[in-house]
């Protein structure tokens, strides 16, 4: 395996790793509600850290956006505003669905999509007829693993009466039409990336190495990304009246900032590691960021306890789906080589 590559497969499993946990610090908040965390959350990760990092790593950033196409922008950024939209269905979803069933649709839609979109649209006349068959049988792969995991994950929330119940029958079928189209939604923040490659170009051409170039792209998708979710937190916070809860806690600032810190950075060396991942890195790469983020996602339930009390027969499902997960690892892998 060629060294970049390696480095490659490195930068996306420590981005999976991050944003595997980057909701973690939400669990030790001690007054804010979800509208206070995720609007700091938004303000952190969506505005302040991609325009940080990409001030700080590319060199002329702004003669760089002068050289653009109003098309150049407004790719990514109506790219980046889909997948904002898509974050606020996701918590709808998973309140009227449950965490297991909201899962598997979303996720594993959003993966599969975000893996051969790119690959079809921007790569099928470049990948060999071997390479194709190796990613669709990863990606085969990454469903099944998704999907045995998102179902061991139902019945261990069945078992625990953890999982929401709110949706009544009637109701069931819009909700899963709404995970579906979440699901949809779910994977433009790479398309943004993908398909936003002429800012990164334009960024080598004056000079920017192809790993720091990549940081150009991010302040324009997320700030697509950025406005949903704001606009919903600020709606929240109105609808609740909830605004005097800042005063109350001062120290739950600090969650949330350390959550966009986890959440930028996973993102930031993804952008780098596709760099490295060759032609199909933002295609590969995004289905191995996927894997990475849920493997790190389960492991950690596991070690704090969240599957102690799970059936039997949830473990048994586990097991086997982590496994189609690290198989679709290395067939991904192996088709970039």
């Amino acid at each position: 395996m060629a060294p970049h590559l390696s480095l490659g497969i490195v930068l996306t499993l420590i981005a999976g790793l991050m944003s595997g946990n980057c909701m973690l610090p939400m669990k030790f908040s001690r007054s804010w509600q979800w509208e206070h965390i995720w609007l700091v959350f938004s303000i952190v990760s969506l505005l302040i850290l991609p325009w940080a990092l990409a001030l700080m790593l590319v060199d002329q950033l702004f003669v760089v956006y002068r050289g653009l196409s109003l098309a150049d922008i407004a790719v990514p950024f109506l790219f980046g505003a889909g997948w904002g939209i898509a974050q606020i269905l996701f918590g709808i979803s998973v309140r009227r669905l449950g965490l297991g069933l909201a899962y598997a649709i979303i996720v594993g839609l959003g993966t599969v999509l975000g893996t051969l979109v790119p690959l079809l649209v921007q790569h099928g006349s470049q990948v060999s007829t071997h390479a194709l068959i190796e990613v669709f049988a990863g990606v085969v792969a990454m469903i099944v693993g998704i999907a045995l995991s998102s179902w061991a994950g139902q019945i261990r929330d069945r078992d625990d009466k953890a999982a929401s119940q709110s949706s009544s029958a009637n109701r069931y079928g819009s909700a899963v039409l709404m995970a579906i189209v979440c699901g949809l939604m779910a994977p433009m923040l790479n398309f943004s990336f993908a398909f936003g490659q002429q800012i990164a170009e334009r960024a080598v051409s004056i000079g920017n190495s192809a790993p720091r170039a990549a940081y150009a792209v991010w302040p324009v998708g997320l700030l697509g990304g950025f406005l949903p979710n704001i606009l919903y937190s600020l709606y929240l916070l109105q609808r609740n009246r909830s605004w005097k809860g800042f005063g109350r806690t001062a120290t739950d600032a600090f969650l949330p900032t350390y959550m966009g810190i986890l959440w930028m950075g996973a993102f930031a060396l993804y952008g780098m590691s596709a760099a490295y991942l060759g032609t199909l890195g933002t295609s590969v790469g995004w289905g191995l960021f996927q894997i990475f983020m849920i493997l790190t996602a389960t492991l950690s339930g596991v070690l704090t306890g969240e599957w102690s009390k799970a059936s039997g027969k949830s473990k048994m499902l586990l097991a086997p789906g982590l496994l189609c997960l690290v198989c679709a690892t290395t067939l991904l892998a192996v088709s970039n080589r």
